[in-house]
């Protein structure tokens, strides 16, 4: 998912290509819906809010002057590492996409701060945050009657090639100032509605060869994290553990307040996970006992606890090799 940097550019990427611009997304959340998938706040508006910031982020689409100063989302719906990620839902910006519309906005930046050398201060103290991979898997390898990657690679091949994709473009955001860089791991994809109705026997069991696919990720990932750090002294980068909060949270609800894990709050279908929320769909009343909104994503509840761990680890696991708010003082 790329999206908004807190006080600067940044990146986050979401799980479907649906749109999510009409009711009920967006009920609990200020604004209406606008194109969150969610009932209210991302992770990442809870990032931000921790963070300190008064407003959220504007997209890239509609960012102008000195808004573009307060942090810019990249995000495009179904988009992935790999270019072809999504095609089966349409129009889509894909990573490489993204890191370009950045680079755009760079040169704005250099015009409203004066010359090269302020906005490359600048730009050193923002937080660019990126969340991709999930996309990968749910519209790409695990999508066999669209998509030949399966096919292709093993759970392994296809993860290395997928990290190959990703260090090219953190590199260009290296290269267009970025120095602090927050990487968001993919969560347990098997567990979400959309799977346990497609795969799971009990509607209940998470599927396994999806999640251990996307355990495969992670860890390069994570490994990414040390091969950046250890190659530029000048910035930081850190891995958020979406997998393992996730898994913490499904493996105690109760104690976080949920009592409906394996389906959506709204949808279609078995769990509710056939597909997203339909237009003006009367949603489930007691959202903040379900863990998730829709087929793919989660309801403002969890999206709370994960910004809060990703913000401040609570275990240490959560965060590596250091939690975004230690990132932010740094």
């Amino acid at each position: 998912m790329v999206w908004g940097a807190w006080g600067c550019s940044g990146f986050e990427l979401v799980f479907t290509g649906k749109r999510a611009n009409y009711l009920p997304y967006g009920i609990d959340f200020p604004n209406g819906p606008t194109g969150r998938f969610s009932n209210g706040q991302t992770t990442v508006d809870v990032i931000a809010q921790l963070l300190g910031f008064d407003n959220y982020i504007p997209p890239y689409s509609t960012a102008s002057g000195q808004q573009i100063l307060g942090g810019v989302n990249y995000a495009s719906a179904a988009a992935g590492i790999r270019e072809e990620t999504g095609q089966q839902l349409g129009a889509r910006i894909s990573f490489s996409g993204q890191v370009r519309n950045y680079q755009q906005t760079i040169s704005q930046v250099v015009n409203l701060l004066g010359d090269e050398t302020t906005a490359a201060d600048y730009l050193s103290k923002c937080i660019y945050s990126i969340g991709l991979g999930s996309n990968d898997y749910l519209n790409n390898y695990f999508m066999p009657l669209y998509y030949s990657s399966s096919r292709q690679y093993t759970p392994e091949q296809f993860a290395d090639v997928l990290i190959q994709e990703y260090t090219q473009q953190l590199q260009a955001l290296y290269d267009y100032g970025a120095r602090k860089f927050v990487l968001i791991g993919v969560g347990q994809i098997g567990c979400s509605p959309n799977e346990l109705a497609q795969n799971s026997p009990d509607g209940k069991t998470c599927v396994e060869r999806i999640n251990s696919a996307n355990r495969i990720f992670n860890d390069r990932l994570k490994g990414l994290v040390d091969q950046f750090n250890n190659a530029n002294s000048d910035a930081k980068f850190i891995y958020i553990n979406a997998y393992g909060i996730f898994q913490d949270i499904t493996s105690n609800p109760s104690a976080n307040g949920f009592k409906v894990t394996n389906a959506g709050c709204c949808g279609v279908g078995r769990n509710n996970g056939q597909i997203t929320c339909l237009p003006a769909q009367t949603p489930c009343p007691n959202r903040n006992e379900y863990l998730f909104w829709d087929a793919f994503h989660p309801t403002e509840a969890a999206n709370v606890i994960i910004g809060r761990r990703s913000y401040s680890a609570q275990s240490s696991s959560d965060a590596y090799p250091i939690d975004i708010r230690r990132l932010a003082q740094l």
